[in-house]
């Protein structure tokens, strides 16, 4: 569960990045974070990262409160999230088998384990067949799939997803936020954020719209699309 409380976020300078935010997220929900450049989105996702610490406020993510979190348990903390980047942000001297098993051989978990995982995962993105390519051999929404395996391979309680489709042709875009809610269908909770209007109207569900550092709108709305799940 993810859980702000009167939390605020500000920057040296002065700059108030989120102001006396309060937000709730359950096990196992999907929700969309929108909002302009500057809002405050990037910020929130740094908070529950612990990249940055609230001037202000509590915040608790999966189990862990942040206030209170000693620097060694930090790991402990990013290991129970899967983050998905826009970059991608994959080794391009690696195989994608060996890009996300290295999330595993990081932390020593045994290579039963890893074999085991690895292809169960790459599987899960429709990637078998590419399991032994480059990054620079894969499409940009091929690469993305290798992101969010990578993001899985570990069995996260949530997955962050930032901005995950603004690399990809926007065709794709569709197919992407698809396998979120089919992960998420299985019990992972996620945090998608996107500017990408679209997609939100398309999908709907619960969004969260950030603007000027406060929560603007939080609330379920209707799509237009019934999801294919797993």
């Amino acid at each position: 569960m993810i859980e702000l409380k009167d939390v605020s976020v500000t920057y040296p300078g002065g700059v108030n990045a989120l102001t006396d935010v309060n937000l709730k997220i359950n096990d196992g929900e999907f929700a969309f974070i929108v909002g302009c450049s500057g809002a405050g989105k990037s910020t929130m996702i740094k908070l529950l990262l612990n990249e940055v610490a609230a001037t202000s406020g509590e915040v608790h993510v999966n189990g862990f409160n942040l206030k209170k979190l000693k620097r060694s348990k930090v790991p402990k903390l990013r290991r129970t999230i899967g983050v998905v980047f826009q970059d991608f942000r994959l080794i391009p001297t690696m195989t994608v088998y060996d890009n996300i098993a290295f999330v595993l051989r990081v932390i020593d978990a045994p290579l039963k384990y890893i074999r085991s995982r690895v292809p169960y995962v790459i599987s899960l993105v429709g990637l078998s067949h590419k399991a032994k390519k480059y990054p620079d051999e894969l499409s940009g929404g091929e690469q993305q799939r290798v992101a969010l395996a990578r993001a899985l391979v570990n069995d996260p309680d949530l997955i962050i997803a930032d901005e995950p489709t603004g690399n990809i042709d926007p065709a794709l875009s569709f197919e992407i936020v698809e396998l979120f809610k089919g992960i998420n269908a299985c019990g992972t909770t996620v945090l998608m954020v996107t500017h990408e209007h679209n997609l939100v109207k398309h999908f709907g569900g619960r969004i969260i719209n950030i603007n000027g550092g406060t929560i603007a709108f939080d609330e379920i709305v209707g799509g237009s699309n019934e999801v294919k799940q797993f």
